[in-house]
């Protein structure tokens, strides 16, 4: 495993010629690009950042094998039929669970999301359209704890750095089953929690890259470790 350095801009360059030339053709003629300026620097990325991440939240862990998504697209069910991503994303997640779903209830937890592409860089964490039953469990967390969960979504600093919480697939009105006056009933209405900040190209390239990232994962840990503690994934002190 490469020692990660830094992405270098021809990743950008790269990226840039796949959203115009999305063939395979193009990708197998470019493909030592996508090796050296992607995918080995990538790898090398979710390396380094386990290791931050066992000191920031050490129940979160990243695996070069399973943190980092596939640049093919699954065009099974899609009328768009260009066969890979303009993108590439990593995601680190729970030990307990992986990236796979082990179980309906919990759908891999929550866990932190790093997304490279030119000029929509961002990185942020959370757990995106969670499956009925792992969507109950926060709901129901919600209203047991709605004050906890305010205390960490509201504060000064999480808003400073990561603004409102997306609202993918919010829905008009509170869920059948909760009242509609709840102090928590506009969180009930959530059908995804996450939040995030975008980056600048240049942080990319940076040799900084991973010093930033522990600093924005650091700051979402709290808002992470609700999330999974609602879904019965512990946090840990150590990977011991």
């Amino acid at each position: 495993m490469d020692h990660f350095t830094q992405f270098s801009p021809k990743a950008f360059t790269f990226l840039r010629g796949l959203t115009k030339h999305n063939r395979k053709d193009w990708f197998e003629a470019h493909r030592a690009q996508y090796e050296q300026e992607l995918k080995r620097p990538l790898a090398a990325l979710i390396e380094e950042m386990d290791v931050q991440l066992a000191t920031i939240a050490p129940e979160i862990v990243g695996s070069p094998r399973k943190s980092a998504f596939r640049i093919h697209r699954d065009v099974r069910f899609s009328k768009d039929k260009s066969p890979y991503k303009t993108h590439v994303a990593c995601w680190f997640f729970h030990m307990d669970v992986g990236t796979r779903m082990q179980s309906e209830a919990v759908h891999g937890g929550a866990g932190f999301y790093l997304h490279i592409t030119p000029g929509e860089c961002f990185c942020g964490g959370g757990i995106w359209m969670p499956p009925r039953p792992a969507l109950q469990k926060i709901r129901d967390a919600l209203v047991d704890d709605v004050e906890g969960w305010e205390e960490i979504v509201k504060a000064r600093g999480f808003r400073r750095r990561f603004g409102d919480l997306d609202q993918d697939g919010m829905l008009t009105r509170v869920p059948r089953g909760y009242a509609a006056d709840h102090p928590a009933a506009g969180w009930l209405r959530y059908q995804s929690f996450t939040a995030g900040t975008p980056l600048a190209d240049d942080d990319v390239t940076s040799t900084r890259l991973p010093r930033i990232l522990a600093g924005h994962y650091a700051a979402m840990t709290p808002f992470v470790r609700w999330l999974n503690d609602a879904l019965g994934l512990p946090a840990r002190a150590s990977r011991l």
